[in-house]
C-alpha cells in the first residue's frame, strides 16, 4: 500500500496513536534518493516516526486529514452467555474481545455476532490487545493469581502467566509489547502492577503503588502508564522503561478507570463517587479539569481520531460522550443494563460497551 511518498512494507504496532509502519521512502522526485523508514499513521494522518533506543517520536508535516465523526448511535445489541466484565479491541483485524463468565467471547464487528469462545479457565475479569502480536492478555480470577496469554490467531490460551495476588486490570504498551497488571492484593494495602515482556512471557519487574490500585492504561508514545489508586483518591505514574513510580496525582473520589489520549497528552479518570471524570495534562501531571458526567461513572475509553471520550455510567445505563477540545458533555446515549467496560475501534470509530447485569454488548457507530 502506498501513502504519499511512503510505500508502506510491514505493520510495526498498533495502539491508541494508530499504526505504526515500516516504509520505503521515495524521496523527493528526481533525486535517486531512497530510505527506509518508520512511519506513523494517527487517523488519516500520516507523519514521520524516528525511534531511537526505546523511545519515540513523531515529526514531520501533516497532509490533509479527514475529520471522522465521533460515535453517537446504538446500532446493535449482541447477547453474550455470562455477565461481560471487560471489552478490548483489536484494530488490526477489527476484533471485540468480551471477558464473560470463564471464557472470553469473540466478536466479529463486521457482522457484527460471536465468532468465538475461548475458555480461560476461572473467572476472566479484565481484557488487553497486543495487535502487533496477536495476542490477548486476560486477567484471571483473585484465587489464581495469573494471567491468561490467548493467541489471538489461534483462538487458544498458550500461556499462564502468575503474577501478584488478585490481578484485576491490564494495558498493553504495543510499542515495546509490555504488559500492565494490576494486583489489588485485597487483604492488605500493597497494591502492585506487574509488568510482563510480552515475547519472554516472563514477569519482569513488580511496583509498589497505591492502596488498592484498580485501573491501569498506558502511553505508548512515552512508554508511561498510568494507575488508578482507589483507596487513595490518587493516579500512579509509572515509568515503563525505568520500572517505577515517578509521580502520584490526587483526583476524585474513588478513582475507577483511566484512558489515555496520546495526541494531545491528556488521561481520563473515571471518580465512581463523585461522578466527575478529571482531565490530567500527563506533561504538567497535574488536574486540569473536572467534567460532571452521570451516575456511578466506570470505565473510560478515547477515540484519538475524534478526541472523544466515552464514559459509561454503571447507575445511569448511559453513556456520556465527552468533546475532549471544549471538555463538555455532547450526548448521554442509553446502553444496556449497568455498563462495566467500554473500548474503541479506532479505525471504524465504533464503540462496545460491556453491560454487565443485561448481559449484552452495545454497539455505538457514528451518525
Amino acid at each position: 500500500m502506498r501513502l504519499g511518498r511512503y510505500r508502506l512494507r510491514q505493520l510495526l504496532g498498533e495502539g491508541g496513536m494508530g499504526q505504526v509502519y515500516r516504509a520505503y521512502d521515495t524521496g523527493v522526485a528526481g533525486t535517486g534518493t531512497r530510505r527506509w523508514r518508520t512511519i506513523g499513521i494517527i487517523g488519516f494522518t500520516v507523519t514521520a516516526v524516528t525511534v531511537t533506543g526505546t523511545a519515540l517520536s513523531i515529526t514531520g508535516a501533516r497532509g490533509d486529514t479527514a475529520h471522522p465523526t465521533a460515535a453517537s448511535t446504538v446500532t446493535a445489541t449482541i447477547a453474550v452467555d455470562d455477565d461481560p466484565y471487560d471489552v478490548a479491541v483489536d484494530p488490526s483485524t477489527h476484533t471485540a474481545y468480551i471477558t464473560s463468565g470463564k471464557a472470553v467471547s469473540v466478536i466479529d464487528t463486521a457482522t457484527p455476532t460471536i465468532a468465538a469462545t475461548i475458555p480461560v479457565g476461572r473467572w476472566g475479569w479484565h481484557v488487553a490487545v497486543d495487535p502487533g502480536t496477536h495476542t490477548a492478555y486476560v486477567t484471571v480470577n483473585s484465587d489464581n493469581g495469573t494471567v491468561s496469554v490467548i493467541d489471538t490467531a489461534a483462538r487458544t490460551v498458550t500461556a499462564t502467566i502468575p503474577v501478584g495476588k488478585d490481578p484485576y486490570d491490564v494495558a498493553v504498551d504495543p510499542s515495546t509489547h509490555t504488559a500492565y497488571i494490576t494486583n489489588t492484593d485485597l487483604d492488605s494495602d500493597n497494591g502492585t502492577v506487574s509488568m510482563i515482556d510480552g515475547v519472554a512471557g516472563t514477569v519482569t519487574a513488580t511496583i509498589p503503588v497505591g492502596k488498592y490500585p484498580h485501573d491501569v492504561a498506558v502511553d505508548p508514545s512515552t512508554h508511561t502508564a498510568y494507575v488508578t489508586n482507589n483507596f487513595d483518591r490518587t493516579v500512579s505514574v509509572i515509568d515503563g522503561v525505568a520500572g517505577m513510580v515517578t509521580a502520584t496525582i490526587p483526583v476524585g473520589k474513588d478513582p475507577w478507570a483511566v484512558a489515555v489520549d496520546p495526541g494531545t497528552h491528556t488521561a481520563y479518570i473515571t471518580n465512581s463517587k463523585d461522578g466527575t471524570v478529571s482531565v490530567i495534562d500527563t506533561v504538567a501531571r497535574t488536574v486540569t479539569a473536572t467534567i460532571p458526567v452521570g451516575r456511578d461513572p466506570w470505565a473510560v475509553a478515547v477515540d484519538p481520531g475524534t478526541h472523544t471520550a466515552y464514559i459509561t455510567n454503571y447507575g445511569d445505563r448511559t453513556v456520556s460522550v465527552i468533546d475532549t477540545v471544549a471538555r463538555t458533555v455532547t450526548a448521554t446515549i442509553p446502553v444496556g443494563k449497568n455498563p462495566w467496560a467500554v473500548a474503541v475501534d479506532p479505525g471504524t470509530h465504533t464503540v462496545y460497551t460491556a453491560n454487565h447485569s443485561g448481559r449484552t454488548v452495545s454497539v455505538i457507530a457514528p451518525a
